[in-house]
């Protein structure tokens, strides 16, 4: 397969400094309008991965991303939120970035091109058989990434990808990859646009749809989320009422006495059977 590296094609605008606040606005939304789309093309890609995740997470394996500036920052914003949305311990879902914790902030130098970096940071959580590793890269050819899915290969650990090139080194090298095709960005080659909102929503899907999967939602609540502030605290207390016949003093009772949304339910149905 011929590889075209989209991502850096010419923007399909000219002359970007000419144009007023409005203008930009507009063009950046018609070209954010597509992103949608190039990931419906990938849904069954989609659909294979989490597939495996899932499998996987029921025998007690873990989901690692790994990534270099946007794409790794990315990986670390969904890592990151799967505790406090599912109520998950923090080593299920783990994000890893090129240049390490630092790097989530300001940039590493050539921290992306060392192609043995990855698994030598994937060791540090004992990476192992039952885990699944998904490389995250815009272009698909950041060499961090393609010499940690091939360690992993070769150690016969499940591989994935999220790209926005087709036919490209990382999803060559990934056992189960996903192209999300966008095409040229607004600004030539700023993959942070189209490209990071296509690796967005994709990580949203996976995350979500694997969490659903294992049982962290009922209904369409979150209801082993973590109950970290009074926002939360009252999300959750609704929630309560709105699965059993109790007023809000006694939700508020029932949650702070049973620590969850649902040991609260839980408790409740059990002493009222």
């Amino acid at each position: 397969m011929t590889f075209t590296k989209t991502t850096e094609q010419s923007s399909k605008y000219e002359h970007l400094e000419k144009m007023s606040v409005p203008e930009l606005l507009f063009n950046i939304n018609q070209e954010d309008k597509t992103v949608p789309f190039a990931v419906e093309r990938a849904l069954s890609q989609i659909e294979t991965l989490i597939t495996q995740i899932v499998a996987k997470m029921k025998l007690g394996g873990r989901l690692f991303y790994i990534g270099a500036g946007t794409s790794g920052r990315l990986g670390i914003v969904d890592a990151s939120e799967c505790p406090p949305t599912f109520g998950v311990p923090f080593e299920l879902v783990n994000g890893i970035i090129a240049g390490g914790d630092k790097a989530i902030r300001r940039a590493v130098e050539n921290a992306e091109d060392n192609a043995t970096q990855a698994w030598i940071d994937l060791q540090e959580h004992n990476i192992n058989e039952n885990d699944v590793v998904i490389g995250i890269a815009a272009s698909g050819t950041t060499p961090y990434v393609i010499g940690g899915l091939e360690t992993c290969n070769q150690n016969n650990i499940i591989t994935g990808c999220i790209v926005c090139n087709e036919g490209s080194p990382v999803s060559q090298t990934a056992k189960f990859p996903i192209e999300v095709v966008v095409g040229p960005e607004f600004v030539t080659g700023s993959s942070r646009m189209k490209a990071g909102t296509a690796q967005k929503l994709v990580l949203n899907m996976i995350s979500t749809a694997t969490m659903i999967q294992l049982g962290k939602v009922k209904g369409n609540k979150m209801v082993d989320m973590q109950l970290s502030n009074k926002k939360l605290v009252d999300r959750g207390v609704k929630m309560i009422m709105g699965e059993i016949p109790v007023s809000y003093e006694e939700a508020s009772a029932l949650l702070e006495q049973n620590g969850s949304v649902r040991n609260a339910i839980n408790h409740y149905l059990a002493e009222n059977r």
